[in-house]
């Protein structure tokens, strides 16, 4: 009897001391939800989907991507703090909903408080657009031109305090450029205004401006990435324009809830680097105009706090307020 229960005590103490051991044992022990925060046919709605399919294949576990759209991406980061914290319900964050909206506007979340970042997944960057009437061919000569014609050249964005208008901000401190902010509700109607010559600037993903200018209704003369997308290899970056350091880009990652447990955590995120690394996934991200750009837990936080403190100056110095 003694030896019972001392073997039972043994297991016991063996469980209180390694709990994730057991909990990562048994995961996923169920499907896995993948929280999608935008409407279904965007890039990252096809990214998050990919990533859903591939996890589910990996795991052995159906995994269900579940749209959740609505300002600006912060009612799903809300639905899925909530969420428990057992690894099945992991959601897609990204610049606007982690690093601009918490800065701008009032969200019942908080990045570092309310979520396990897992691992970014893509970015891409920013590309400065132009409509071709614009007598300019480089960055350095938009830059000459708006300074010759202080306040009389335009800019599109895809809504105040958006990605759009901060980086564009962003950009104009960094060059001194005098231009004026003409906001749109959304990236299609400021590039059809682009493209028709009504204003004759934006700087919005490299994503929105692919299909326009391979039809040559407008010109990317450089990007905001640090080195050169590959899915732009001939347009230069802004920091080899004369700007160094600078970068502007768009990302999104996956993330759990804070309380996840780390091993976890851990897995999943090797399952995604795995996933990422594939030349099926180079393939169908690149087909998105989209770079990949996997990272540790511990990067991915770090990026979000660097991108929250870079987007949070850009709102402060713009005075941008939510439409």
């Amino acid at each position: 009897m003694n030896a019972s229960i001392r073997v039972v005590a043994g297991i016991v103490a063996l469980l209180l001391a390694a709990p994730g051991l057991v909990a990562a044992q048994a995961y996923p022990s169920k499907p896995l939800r993948i929280i999608i925060p935008f409407p279904p046919g965007g890039a990252t709605d096809i990214g998050g989907r990919y990533i859903a399919q591939k996890l589910g294949e990996a795991f052995g576990q159906q995994a269900v991507p579940d749209n959740r759209p609505g300002a600006n991406g912060t009612i799903g980061l809300e639905l899925a703090a909530k969420a428990p914290p057992d690894g099945h319900t992991l959601v897609v964050g990204q610049t606007g909903n982690l690093a601009i909206s918490p800065g701008l506007t009032k969200v019942n979340y908080d990045p570092a408080r309310d979520f396990a970042p897992i691992s970014l997944v893509i970015s891409s960057p920013h590309a400065l657009a132009v409509h071709p009437s614009l007598p300019a061919r480089s960055l350095k000569e938009v830059i000459a031109l708006a300074r010759s014609r202080p306040g009389q050249l335009n800019y599109a964005s895809t809504g105040s305090g958006s990605a759009g208008h901060l980086g564009m901000e962003l950009l104009k401190k960094t060059t001194r450029m005098d231009i004026v902010h003409v906001p749109y509700k959304g990236a299609a109607p400021g590039l059809a205004d682009l493209a028709a010559g009504h204003v004759v600037l934006m700087f919005t993903s490299a994503l929105s401006t692919a299909q326009i200018q391979r039809a040559g209704r407008v010109r990317v003369l450089a990007v905001g990435s640090l080195k050169r997308s590959p899915s732009l290899p001939d347009v230069p970056t802004i920091a080899e324009s004369g700007f160094p350091g600078f970068e502007v880009v768009s990302w999104w990652g996956v993330l759990g809830q804070a309380a996840m447990p780390k091993d976890i955590v851990a897995r999943l995120n090797s399952e995604i680097v795995k996933v990422m690394a594939s030349p099926d996934a180079r393939d169908r991200i690149g087909a998105l105009g989209a770079d990949i750009l996997t990272s540790t837990p511990e990067q991915f936080a770090a990026y979000i706090r660097s991108e929250q403190a870079k987007w949070g100056q850009a709102i402060k110095d713009s005075g941008a307020r939510v439409d």
